[in-house]
């Protein structure tokens, strides 16, 4: 009987060992889905950062207009002498 229990024991170490690699391949695959769902969400943020690059520099050049805008007409205000103060709330 000795040949057949260390046939036993060879088979169902193979069996546990199969059942291992298995479970190896499956986690191995949703491993490598998630990698590729990153990738995806990687390349998206990637091909938004131009555009918002792009959005911010245009606010920023309509701050500075309007900045200019009301340089000017702080100017235009004092060439004329007249000073109206601090606005007050009407109650």
């Amino acid at each position: 009987m000795a040949p057949e229990s260390v046939s036993f024991r060879i088979s169902r170490n193979a069996e546990d060992l199969a059942h291992t690699v298995h479970a190896l391949s499956l986690r191995l695959v949703k491993l490598e889905q998630r990698l590729a769902g990153v990738e995806l969400q990687l390349d998206r943020r990637q091909d938004q950062d131009p555009k918002e690059i792009a959005s911010l520099a245009n606010v920023e050049r309509l701050v500075l207009d309007c900045r200019a805008l009301l340089e000017v007409s702080e100017e235009s205000d004092g060439a004329e002498g007249e000073d109206f103060g601090p606005l007050e709330a009407v109650a």
